[in-house]
């Protein structure tokens, strides 16, 4: 019916495979003299998204989500998973051979202390934990007297035989146009930020493709070059980058400001800069504890802390939130057709979760501008829509049927990204479900029309989000929101609302405004739209202000509100909102689609 480009639905867990493949990781642990290993889902970089050539914990143990770590010891397995994975791991793991452990009620350097025996060797990558990491497991060991030891190379890579090679994509440059800052420009803010710093080492690929203005194809869904960086407070930066990658048109680009070195001179140049007594700043977020440790062995120092660029790049210039404007209309219109298209096939009963997925991605193609999908589209229907983090897969793959459905999905545009979660009644909702629905928009109405002052964390306004839902005893187990790049990761840091979220927001910040509600084994609600930190006036106000722009312009579905519950303000807001997504769509819409939205946005109450 449809053909996908970028999502593969493909079942690639197979828990099968686990107890094999941990039996031969514990003869080569047995071979290399240790007790256990640490397994991260981990790459160098500490990507969301890492290669396939990276992909060691879904290998061994069958689990792909997005974050996890494993402990393997002689006699036991535990995985640790956060409240996005707490029913996938259970479907993904041979359970007789690895058990699944909750972050949120135990984490692995707490548990690492409590089952660590005294005299074991516990091993682990020293390339794919961060220094913090390193130093928590280490506390871990001391206290059952135990012995953290890095081992080169990953034992893991020695049992997989069939293991990908590293991905080499191509480089492409990010136009000035879309970037709105030259990369000239940007290493100099970036170099008078560095303090006693001599140079900044730059591991995040993120980063790295921001601060080049360069963009790569080396993982899905987003556009990352994997490679570092070394930029200096004076001098020319320096670009670790496979010359593989390169074309002549954006070597020549790269080269008029910044030094070209191949990634195996990386080791050597961090020794050189100990040797030379030089200050190093890593980021504490993404460097590998490999390189830390070799300037400290060198004799240079070491500062561990946030890279400069993380505040930087989310803080959007004015090209980049015009651009991701116009990356938000673009989609707004296929998500329009998809929603018209959708309300048309799913009574049918026909249509299943995978059709569902391919049809959107297919509306979206038509605007000839998609890069990729900015990750898996969360296509769930009935108790799949109770995951917060299903991925639809042909095994898993579910027919629509009356109820709900729920659709979380995003694109890569060249000129910005985007990210969407809209839940659909199919027939008619119960009155559980409308009840909810209806507490989750009040949420997201709540943040919507939020107004704070400068310096406000996303943890202080989080409850916002939350409160509708905690006066009927009801919560949710994922941040209300998280940052969002400009053509970059859908998933940005370090602005976010959360509990977790310390971060002050700032004027230009984009994050997401996505409160949900999940009833395991029956159905799963989230609303979900971008919004943008903007400065407020405020009449006769003293303070500073800021509030909310919703960027994204799509129908939010009226027929499973409880229109008792929402208050007149939260109705006014609505409706508002709706007039505004009708306004901005009508020029680029016809005949019946055109029909199906102003039907989508007639006002509550008429």
């Amino acid at each position: 019916m449809f053909e996908s480009l970028f999502q593969s639905f493909e079942d690639t867990s197979d828990p099968s495979q686990g107890a094999d493949r941990i039996a031969s990781l514990r003869a080569e642990l047995a071979r290399l003299g240790l007790d256990g290993f640490i397994v991260p889902r981990a790459d160098k970089q500490q990507n969301e998204y890492v290669p396939a050539s990276e992909e060691r914990l879904a290998w061994l143990t069958g689990f792909t989500g997005s974050a996890g770590l494993a402990v393997v010891f002689k006699d036991r397995v535990a995985l640790f998973v956060d409240g996005r994975y707490t029913l996938q791991v259970r479907e993904q793991v041979d359970l007789a051979v690895v058990t699944p452990v909750a972050l949120a009620e135990t984490s692995p350097d707490k548990w690492l202390s409590q089952n660590l025996s005294a005299g074991a060797k516990l091993g682990y990558d020293p390339w794919l934990h961060t220094p913090g990491q390193i130093e928590r497991f280490e506390k871990s060991a001391a206290t059952a007297g135990a012995e953290l030891v890095a081992v080169e190379p990953n034992p893991i890579d020695a049992i997989w035989r069939d293991r990908p090679a590293p991905p080499q994509g191509r480089v492409s440059r990010h136009l000035l146009r879309l970037a709105g800052e030259s990369s000239q420009s940007k290493l100099a803010r970036i170099a008078n930020a560095l303090g006693k710093a001599d140079m900044l080492l730059v591991s995040d690929p993120h980063a790295v493709a921001w601060t080049f203005n360069i963009r790569g194809n080396d993982v899905a869904h987003t556009p990352l070059p994997l490679c570092f960086a070394l930029i200096p407070k004076e001098g020319a930066p320096r670009l670790y980058v496979d010359p593989a990658k390169l074309d002549d048109d954006i070597r020549a680009y790269l080269t008029e400001f910044a030094t070209l070195v191949e990634p195996e001179r990386l080791e050597s140049d961090i020794a050189d800069l100990g040797a030379a007594k030089k200050q190093v700043l890593f980021d504490a977020a993404t460097a590998p504890e490999k390189l830390t440790k070799i300037l400290k062995d060198a004799g240079g120092g070491v500062e561990v802390g946030q890279d400069p660029i993380a505040l930087m790049k989310a803080r959007k210039n004015k090209a980049e939130l015009e651009g991701t404007r116009r990356a938000h209309l673009r989609d707004a219109i296929a998500m329009v057709r998809f929603l018209h298209w959708f309300d048309a096939e799913a009574p049918k009963g026909k249509l299943t979760e995978i059709d569902a997925a391919r049809a959107l991605e297919t509306f979206r193609r038509k605007s000839r501008k998609l890069k990729d999908v900015s990750f898996p589209t969360i296509s769930a229907a009935g108790p799949n829509s109770a995951i917060p983090h299903y991925r639809v897969t042909n095994s898993s793959n579910r027919k629509i049927g009356k109820g709900i459905f729920l659709v979380d999905s995003g694109a890569q545009y060249e000129d910005g990204t985007t990210d969407i979660t809209r839940t659909i009644a199919i027939g008619k909702p119960t009155a559980e479900m409308r009840d909810r629905y209806t507490r989750v928009l009040k949420g997201n109405i709540a943040i919507s029309r939020a107004v704070f002052p400068k310096g406000t964390s996303g943890a202080q306004i989080d409850a916002l989000a939350r409160n509708p839902l905690w006066q009927a005893g009801l919560d949710f187990d994922h941040g209300t929101g998280h940052g969002v790049g400009a053509y970059l990761s859908v998933h940005e840091g370090p602005q976010r609302i959360a509990k977790t979220g310390t971060t002050p927001l700032e004027s230009g910040m984009i994050i997401s405004n996505e409160p949900g509600y999940y009833k395991a084994g029956d159905f799963g609600i989230r609303i979900e739209n971008l919004v943008v930190v903007e400065p407020r006036k405020i009449k006769g106000g003293e303070r500073d202000m800021l509030g909310f722009e919703t960027i994204t312009l799509v129908p939010i579905d009226t027929r499973l509100i409880d229109l008792k519950l929402l208050d007149v303000d939260e109705q006014r807001w609505f409706n508002a909102y709706h007039a505004r997504v009708r306004q901005a769509l009508w020029p680029y819409l016809e005949g019946d689609v055109r029909k199906w939205l102003k039907a989508a946005t007639k006002p509550l109450g008429k």
